[in-house]
């Protein structure tokens, strides 16, 4: 099967086309109906930080992608007040409709500033990204996800100025909001995996290599471990479903949710780069074959006509809606597998 047979470029280039539809001159559209952006439902911070994060890892992007950076970055600048609280909703055509507040999207805000902040095409963009990063990084959450996020972008920023003493002090404090796990079967600092799981082995991995902190680390990659021999059924990935899972809880459940297979490949991807073992190389292809079929459903997750994702596996197929936050899962997926060279092992 050829990478245009699979809705990707031939190139490798992933088709960024139903995320192009998702998006106007304001941001990205929340959620559609089947493939049809419901402009009625109006945009969120969350979705368009993962947007930026995705669109940056993009070496040539076209000239369509970076508008939409350009976009992105403007609706994360807006969002984040002086005092650090980040709006989360916007309706349709402008006008953000809540207070400001410290939520998981103040995290992945702050998270996609820290990376625009490095890795933008312009310096002045960087020096932009770097202004919002600041006022996002004076403030704290009381949220575990919300932090684990907000200090992977704190990371990247130390890791390219570790004079920076925001992002330090965000990172330190990142780190210490992750419980040590128990001694016992239950490697996890929560009594119950919930969302997002391997955002937290990640902040650790993240955090840890900025601060040349290798316990941290060390924590990271046994948590990291442990996630993924507990998300492994049957030889292929199975996502903890949306009401959780507990130490008794093994089985495969539903409905799973794409965010879950994109934050074990983000996790391993890091795990790979620090490590350079096999094993976690070998999950970012397992997390790339979710989305090809390769799960509890046998079911493909993503539309091989413009490289959508949708909205949630379920035990007897999917969900046909193909929201913006399973499109950027799909795409952000296929990006780490890229580039750790997998996408042919999942094709065999």
């Amino acid at each position: 099967m050829t990478g245009r047979e699979e809705g990707f470029g031939s190139e490798g280039v992933p088709c960024f086309a139903h995320l192009l539809a998702l998006s106007d001159e304001h941001g990205v559209f929340e959620h559609a109906l089947f493939d049809v952006p419901r402009r009625d439902h109006g945009y969120c911070v969350d979705d368009v930080a993962r947007a930026l994060v995705v669109l940056l890892r993009e070496p040539e992007p076209a000239p369509a992608l970076l508008r939409l950076t350009d976009t992105c970055l403007r609706f994360l600048e807006d969002a984040v007040d002086v005092d650090g609280r980040v709006h989360n909703r916007m309706a349709a055509g402008g006008g953000w409709t809540d207070e400001t507040a410290l939520g998981d999207w103040w995290g992945r805000a702050v998270r996609a500033l820290g990376a625009a902040a490095v890795h933008a095409s312009t310096e002045q963009t960087r020096d932009r990204a770097l202004t919002a990063f600041h006022r996002g990084a004076s403030a704290r959450s009381p949220h575990g996800r919300a932090m684990a996020f907000a200090t992977l972008g704190a990371a990247d920023v130390l890791a390219a100025d570790p004079e920076d003493l925001s992002a330090r002090a965000l990172v330190l404090d990142g780190i210490s909001s992750i419980a040590t796990p128990p001694d016992g079967d239950w490697y996890w600092p929560e009594s119950r995996l919930r969302y997002a799981n391997a955002a937290l082995p990640e902040a650790l991995l993240a955090g840890g290599r900025a601060t040349d902190n290798p316990r941290a680390v060390a924590r990271g990659l046994s948590m990291l471990r442990f996630l993924v021999d507990v998300e492994t059924n049957r030889g292929h990935l199975s996502v903890t479903g949306t009401g959780g899972r507990g130490p008794a809880q093994r089985s495969a459940q539903f409905d799973q949710q794409p965010i879950e297979a994109a934050a074990i490949a983000d996790a391993c991807a890091r795990a790979f780069d620090l490590s350079g073992e096999p094993s976690w190389r070998a999950s970012v292809a397992s997390a790339w074959s979710w989305f090809t079929g390769d799960n509890d459903a046998a079911t493909a997750m993503f539309d091989p006509r413009s490289g959508a994702g949708f909205d949630g596996l379920e035990v007897d197929g999917r969900n046909e809606n193909r929201g913006a936050e399973s499109t950027l899962a799909a795409l952000s997926t296929y990006q780490q597998a890229r580039r750790l060279g997998v996408l042919e092992l999942v094709r065999a």
